[in-house]
This record gives C-alpha cells, structure tokens and sequence, in this order.
C-alpha cells in the first residue's frame, strides 16, 4: 500500500524557486505509514518529526526540492522507528541491557535470572526477588527515556547485591551518573498523574514509587542540517 503522504503549505512568504517543480512521490521505510510534510520558510537548518497519533509529521525548511524531502522524511521514519525501539525494549533487550549495567556500575555482581516487563506493576516502576534472581519492570516505564528505564533496572539489579535501602546500596546507585535527574524525572511524572486523577500528592507514596522502582507521541526528534545527515 502506497504511503499516504500530505503536504501543507509553507509558513510564510510562497517559495519562488518551489513553484512549478514536480512532486516526486515519497517512498518512506514504512510504505504504510501516514506522513504529512509541512514546510516552513522560517526553519532554515533544521528538520523535525514526531508521531502524531498514527501520524508521522515531517518538518522541513520550504526550500528543500522534492528530491531533498523525500530523503528527508526517509531518514526522519528511520530516526523515530530506531528512537521506539529503544524505548520500547523487549524482555530480551531488557536482559542484555541488564547485562551491560552490571558490568559497567556494579562490577558484574548482579547477574539477574530473568528480567521482564509485567503490566500488573501500578503503584512501583519495578521489583526483584533476591532469593530467585528475578527482575520485574513496570509496563509503564515503555516510552520513558532509556536512562531513565535503565536507573529504574539499575536500581533492581543493585538489590541483587544489597537487598535493602542501606548506605551500601545508596552508594552502588552513586555510580550512575543519571541518578538523581531519573529519580526527579519519575517524581514528576507520579505527581502529574496523581494530579490528573485528581488526588493530593502524597510525597512519602511518590518516594515509594521511585524507591521501589525518537519518536513518543508529539515528541520531536530534531536534527541540525549542518549536523546530522539523511541516510
């Protein structure tokens, strides 16, 4: 099925040079993916997309030839299907990511029977069982940033060593630079859902929740045109 692709017209003044060129098809990763281009001659040397619903939306400078925004919104398709599949790790990536943490924070001390994702998880972002070797990551963690799923795997792997919140476990998490700006990060997200479902904040329950522990929707992945190449 041929790629449904729109375009909206530019922001701004017309595009003199635009006027009068073929328009080429777009031939995306996904031959089935919804695209929409809109062009921009206020944006000069960037390029963004993010999924809008079930819609991929490509943001491009006005002056780009259709041959330019084809290659664009291929690379684009690419970056965000490359960007949920790491947000969106399997149970086996969830074991190699584990794996690599160990190795590289906790000196290959934690060696985890299984790692899984469970969607029974609602008020924890994760949980172990020493004795077993088990790992259990919420479902709701898919989507988050990867550093944030891999403090939350980190601080589970931790508990394979010191299974409790002693100094000693504090101080393995230490070693993970993103630490305190993951915990924050969930923190906010615990408040903004208990706010949205219209419950007071309950601190010591957020602090719980964290202890115990692209392209998402209208996310943009951005690249600089100086920078960043389509390929």
């Amino acid at each position: 099925m041929p790629a449904r692709t729109r375009r909206s017209r530019p922001s701004g003044p017309p595009d003199p040079a635009a006027a009068g060129r073929p328009v080429e098809p777009i031939d995306p990763v996904d031959p089935g993916v919804d695209v929409e281009v809109r062009r921009s001659t206020r944006r000069r040397r960037t390029v963004s997309a993010y999924r809008e619903g079930s819609r991929v939306v490509v943001l491009i400078p006005a002056r780009f030839t259709p041959a330019e925004e084809q290659e664009w919104v291929r690379s684009m398709i690419a970056r965000l299907d490359r960007q949920d599949r790491r947000r969106r790790p399997g149970d086996a990536d969830l074991a190699a990511r584990a794996a690599d943490l160990s190795d590289r924070y906790l000196g290959g001390r934690a060696r985890p029977s299984s790692v899984a994702w469970v969607g029974n998880q609602n008020r924890r972002w994760g949980s172990c069982s020493p004795a077993e070797g088990s790992i259990r990551l919420s479902s709701r963690l898919r989507g988050m940033p990867a550093w944030v799923v891999d403090y939350v795997l980190l601080h589970e792997l931790a508990h394979l060593v010191e299974s409790n919140h002693s100094s000693r476990f504090w101080r393995l998490l230490d070693a993970y630079p993103r630490t305190e700006r993951a915990r924050g990060y969930l923190e906010g997200h615990a408040a903004a859902s208990a706010r949205q479902a219209g419950a007071a904040v309950d601190r010591d329950a957020v602090d719980r929740d964290v202890v115990d522990g692209d392209v998402v929707d209208g996310e943009e992945d951005d690249v600089d045109l100086e920078d960043g190449e389509a390929s």
